[in-house]
């Protein structure tokens, strides 16, 4: 795992020293997550820079960017291949040579074997840029889901790209503008969907997606690869449950086995749900010593999942370690800022940042869950669409009636709650009602949140982007993970842990998001996740021989944060203090009256605003940092975590 940056001129570089002193820059920028070394390359066309996070094959042979043979191509790339033995004995038989054992030089010479068509033949993560010298041409490409990020801008004759927004911002005199349209999206889904980011004239590279920048300047994109919808490839009447439980099991012990090939230690976040829990049941059977795993907690028990976390690792004889999250932990909020580059307002961000810089004070690879919930449908939100698909098939009388019979209002239990809000739903569209259980602010509350500079966005939905994603041809639950695996998947989740983990040089591998297993996963029909309305039915079945009853059978909490309370008792005065502010005040962006409203009413406790209030603060320690200052910011000094 790498940080990659680099540049592309239509016209010849006027200055060598200048570009290599940018490209420097470009790689100081991103100098965290490549913390074994960095390099830079260039021509009189193109500069790549490249900083090293060293797993395989350690020695200076590997470092990037990295030419091949005959001195056509140069690359810089940052990924893992898991399959790359396999692809290396396919190019060695073709007649390619060899100088490291990295899976770089593997991409290398794929890429002269195959051309473009590479891409469809790697089975892991990766974000690249290759440069043509003969052809003066630039090839990238971002891994099939998006676990690794690949930004660009064009600006003049130039065309720059980075692993991070950051190393762009330093090219001279690149404007650093908020880009509204993104802050609109971002109100909506708490992040910023590709290709556009919160800056403008930056952009990013979609999973799945190449981009093939030609001599003239002008550059395409192409597809290259997608997941088939889920539940739509296989006729409900001809699946065997049982033959594909064993199918699927033997596909994740597979992804799992090639995900733990390192030349450096490696180990596992274990946050005690089911999805991490399986991956750590199945590294023990392919561990020779001990596992490594690390959990993170809070001194609230609705948050904690350290008791369930430490029953697997004593069943599975793991070398445990774990950390409680303090509300002193807002002390980091400027690196998290800092890292992220853009507005990002999923607060679980705070606990993976600190889980991260625990466990790289061990190992430098940690596998993760991440992704079992949307290949499986995890999310309650699956059990609240497919219930309105039933529920709109009801006769309107009878509609209004179980409408009345419930009430209205925000109290009472969960499940009242939840049969409130899927009757308030019941008549928006099936996209609209997705929104309704993700979204962090809708039109009408934007109508009163929105300043002057925000106001002309009312006008268009952001929630449009969805539409196309709801078209597919099969049942609504499995629409709603399709629609996650397009957005929140690469978006919030994956942008999540790579900048959290990349942050301290920590590689992390998502068995669950190989794309093998994604393919075979989708096959399955949408109700036999939700067997009898149970959440991930299947995988359950799956992990029962590995892991505690209890366990498996609990509900699920997720991956949250108690701002709730800290934004009432010990975070009330910074949250207010930044929120308005002055500067937060004249910027335009935010009506400070319905901010102030939303900030009393939750410090009151007669209503909770808490998420809402995160997602603000967040854009506004943004502006504060990226927008508002003169010069480019530095990283800030980071507390000691651990």
């Amino acid at each position: 795992m790498c940080g990659i940056a680099g540049v592309v001129s239509i016209t010849p570089f006027a200055n060598a020293i200048g570009i290599e002193q940018t490209l420097h820059r470009m790689a100081r920028l991103i100098a965290h997550r490549g913390p074994d070394g960095s390099d830079i390359w260039h021509d009189n066309h193109a500069g790549l820079a490249h900083t090293r996070l060293a797993i395989i094959d350690l020695s200076e042979a590997g470092r990037q960017p990295m030419h091949d043979v005959q001195g056509h191509y140069v690359l810089t790339y940052n990924g893992e291949i898991y399959n790359y033995r396999e692809l290396r004995e396919e190019l060695q038989a073709a007649g390619h040579h060899f100088r490291t054992e990295t899976d770089t030089e593997v991409v290398l010479n794929g890429y002269r074997q195959w051309g473009e068509a590479v891409v469809d033949r790697l089975r892991g993560m990766f974000a690249f840029a290759l440069w043509d010298e003969r052809e003066k041409r630039l090839f990238m490409a971002r891994d099939r889901v998006g676990q690794k990020p690949l930004f660009f801008a064009r600006l003049g004759d130039v065309f720059l790209f980075g692993s991070e927004i950051k190393s762009i911002l330093t090219w001279p005199d690149f404007p650093r503008r908020a880009n509204t349209e993104a802050l609109h999206q971002y109100l909506t889904y708490q992040y910023v969907m590709p290709p556009i980011s919160a800056f403008e004239g930056v952009e990013e590279l979609p999973p799945a997606h190449t981009l093939t920048v030609m001599p003239d300047g002008q550059f395409r994109t192409r597809r290259y690869w997608q997941l088939p919808v889920p539940g739509q490839a296989q006729d409900p009447g001809s699946f065997n449950r049982a033959e594909a439980k064993e199918e699927i099991a033997a596909e994740l012990e597979e992804a799992i086995r090639l995900r733990l090939i390192s030349d450096v230690p490696l180990g596992a976040f274990l946050s005690g749900g089911i999805d991490s829990s399986v991956v750590v049941a199945l590294m023990a059977k392919h561990t020779a010593g001990a596992v490594k795993t690390y959990s993170i907690g809070f001194n609230h028990d609705e948050f904690d999942e350290r008791p369930y976390a430490r029953a697997v690792a004593e069943r599975y004889g793991t070398e445990h370690h774990e950390f409680v999250v303090e509300p002193d932990a807002m002390s980091v909020l400027p690196s998290l800022v800092w890292q992220f580059g853009q507005p990002f307002g999923d607060s679980s961000a705070l606990p993976t940042y600190y889980v991260s810089a625990l466990t790289r004070q061990h190992v430098t690879v940690a596998l993760s869950g991440d992704g079992g919930d949307e290949n499986f449908l995890g999310y309650k939100r699956y059990q609240a669409t497919k219930a309105e698909g039933i529920y709109n098939h009801i006769p309107a009388p009878l509609r209004q009636m179980f409408s009345a019979l419930i009430g209205k209002g925000n109290s009472g239990p969960g499940a009242l709650k939840l049969l409130r809000r899927m009757t308030r739903n019941s008549t928006a569209s099936e996209s609209d009602r997705y929104l309704k259980w993700i979204g962090m602010f809708d039109t009408a509350q934007k109508s009163k949140l929105y300043g002057p500079a925000l106001e002309p966005h009312l006008t268009t939905e952001a929630g449009a982007l969805l539409d196309g994603l709801f078209t597919a041809d099969t049942g609504p639950a499995s629409r709603a993970a399709w629609t996650d695996i397009h957005t929140y998947l690469p978006n919030d989740l994956l942008a999540k842990v790579d900048i959290t983990s990349m942050a301290h040089g920590l590689e992390a591998r998502a068995p669950f998001l190989d794309h093998k297993l994604m393919e075979m996963v989708a096959r399955v029909p949408g109700g036999e996740h939700l067997k009898g309305w149970q959440l991930k039915s299947l995988l359950k079945e799956i992990a029962r021989p590995l892991l505690p009853a209890d366990l498996i059978d609990r509900p699920k909490m997720g991956f949250g944060v108690p701002i709730k309370n800290w934004f009432r008792h010990e975070l009330k005065d910074y949250l207010a203090d930044h929120l308005l502010s002055q500067k937060a005040r004249q910027r335009g962006m935010i009506n400070p009256a319905t901010v102030e409203t939303m900030i009393q009413e939750h410090v009151s406790g007669t209503a909770e605003h808490h998420y809402q209030l995160w997602t603000l603060l967040m854009m506004e320690l943004w502006f504060d940092m990226w927008i508002d200052g003169a010069e480019l910011p530095t990283r800030p000094s980071v507390p000691n975590l651990v």
